[in-house]
């Protein structure tokens, strides 16, 4: 599949951006800054009730364009995207959605590359997102669901590890659209049809797993899902601790756990119970990475397990920091 050029008399489609953002207004102000710079035609700001300068500096903004959501409690980007999406669809008239994290940013001009480009058919484009290093930026790689497609599940089932079934460097280098099944929340346009047929995500997943869950949720609808690597985003994001590849904060790992069996689980249909026979000693193997927090690894691994596979997914955000907390 190649890119195309919309009509010469096509208008162009508009786009509207949501951001999430929580406690980190420097990032977000240049994410802000970047948007408008590019010409977006609306953009939806949902600010995760920060305690920071967020709301003084989202208001002194001062751009017609610019809508502010606040929430009353952070329900993470999760929650975020599901109800800057509810509003995004509900009050404006956007062809497209692009969604990203406040740490994430489209390069000049990749909006108006997107406008250029004939999307006809297609429901969702998921950008190329690279690291401030210029390296590609692994948690935001698009993938095929190895348990639909044969050759991505022998790569993976051979020793490929997730580069079995996400897409290779060469794809970043191509020029043509590659179909995928899922894709993160950085840098994905998605078209409002697509968004009516699906539905909103699934706000209660608080952070990780929602993005992929959802555009699985898509391509199970029938809707065509492609990465197109002309399109260009930058992602600062500051997650792992990068010598010990440990979360931090050590919460995370709860929603990182549960919400990843989820993802397998909706992938993997019947074949998800003797997968997990290989995942399991894996994620065991991560406590080395938690030295004196070992043990609060391991609770919060057992609480995220029995969660996933009750389907529980409304334990609180602060019940869940409480359990990560060392106790005195």
């Amino acid at each position: 599949m190649t890119e195309g050029l919309a009509g010469l008399h096509d208008p162009a489609p508009r786009i509207l951006a949501v951001v999430v953002t929580y406690n980190r207004q420097v990032q977000l102000a240049q994410t802000v800054t970047r948007l408008l710079a590019e010409q977006v035609d609306d953009l939806i700001v949902v600010d995760n009730a920060s305690t920071d300068d967020t709301a003084a500096w989202l208001n002194s903004v001062g751009d017609r364009r610019l809508h502010v959501l606040r929430l009353d409690e952070n329900r993470g980007g999760a929650g975020g995207f599901a109800e800057g999406m509810r509003l995004a669809v509900a009050q404006f008239d956007a062809d497209w959605i692009l969604v990203m994290d406040d740490d994430a940013r489209p390069e000049p001009g990749t909006l108006n590359r997107f406008r250029n480009m004939d999307m006809a058919g297609i429901a969702a484009v998921a950008a190329a997102v690279y690291k401030t290093d210029g390296g590609i930026c692994d948690m935001n790689r698009p993938s095929v669901n190895p348990f639909w497609h044969r050759e991505a599940f022998l790569r993976t089932l051979m020793g490929g590890g997730r580069m079995g079934f996400h897409l290779p460097d060469t794809a970043y280098s191509g020029t043509d659209l590659v179909p995928i099944d899922a894709a993160s929340f950085v840098g994905l346009f998605m078209s409002r049809a697509a968004i009516a047929a699906a539905g909103l995500p699934d706000g209660r997943l608080f952070i990780y797993g929602d993005d992929v869950l959802y555009t699985l949720s898509m391509r199970r609808a029938g809707l065509e899902l492609v990465f197109a690597p002309a399109l260009r985003f930058e992602h600062d994001f500051k997650t792992f601790d990068d010598t010990s590849r440990a979360f931090k904060p050590l919460w995370k790992t709860y929603y990182h756990h549960r919400n990843l069996m989820l993802v397998y689980r909706s992938a993997a249909g019947w074949l998800f119970w003797p997968a997990l026979l290989l995942i399991l000693p894996k994620w065991l193997m991560k406590a080395r990475h938690y030295g004196e927090d070992r043990g609060l690894y391991m609770r919060l691994l057992t609480l995220a397990i029995g969660d996933a596979l009750r389907g529980k997914l409304n334990r609180t955000h602060p019940e869940v920091v409480a359990r990560a907390t060392p106790q005195t």
